[in-house]
């Protein structure tokens, strides 16, 4: 089985090294730079990450549980395969997650950081225009955190990152298919919106902009 512990393998590396694996893994599928369906094994993690099996292993059983990777019957680990439903669940838990975030890190939206949110914005069109899938993805999220950090809400932004773990291989497939050559219109409507202090357009706002382009992307 992939993921059965061996009683020979040392426990000393797991702390650290299991941390650094699963940090960089995580990032990794979280934007899209391992696609669905991919297939990982506990020798290569620890071969591309210089580690044992056990940091490896850790790693992969807490992607597992937080449903970054898919665990088969059989052992196999992979990256999960969402079906147009899956897609769907998740584009709704972003409709209701993001617009509170938003909303929440609006009284603490200011000039600083809209100047912020405009040059991240500046970085996604030159993403979409050189048609970078797993860019575009890194730097729209970094758009969506640096916002909801504002928010001082740990546990909810949590759960909205979840999500966006879920979805990373999927949405980088489906992106480099549609092959956008022009940036989506949502960022510069929810920068609007924090300039006027308009909570009822950023809830708006945002909720379009998450779930709408992710609709889109239903094969």
């Amino acid at each position: 089985m992939l993921i059965q512990p061996r009683a020979a393998e040392p426990l000393a590396p797991t702390g650290a090294a299991h941390d650094r694996v699963y940090r960089a893994l995580r990032s990794r599928i979280m934007h899209g730079e391992i696609l669905p369906g991919q297939a990982l094994t506990l020798r290569g993690i620890g071969r591309e990450f210089g580690t044992s099996m056990t940091p490896a292993r850790e790693a992969v059983r807490r992607l597992v549980a937080e449903g970054a990777l898919f665990l088969s019957s059989s052992g196999r680990v992979s990256t999960p395969e969402l079906s147009n439903d899956r897609i769907e669940e998740l584009a709704a838990l972003r409709g209701l997650l993001e617009p509170e975030l938003a909303s929440r890190a609006l009284p603490r939206a200011h000039f600083a950081l809209i100047e912020r949110l405009q040059a991240i914005n500046e970085v996604v069109r030159q993403r979409v225009l050189q048609q970078d899938a797993t860019g575009y993805i890194r730097v729209n999220l970094e758009f969506h955190r640096t916002l909801y950090l504002r928010a001082q809400a740990p546990a909810m932004l949590a759960m909205a990152e979840t999500v966006w773990l879920q979805l990373g291989p999927t949405m980088a497939a489906l992106y480099a298919r549609l092959r956008r050559s022009e940036p989506p219109s949502g960022h510069r409507i929810i920068l609007a919106a924090l300039r006027a202090g308009d909570e009822p357009g950023l809830r708006l706002a945002v909720r379009t902009d998450v779930t709408q382009g992710l609709r889109m992307l239903r094969g």
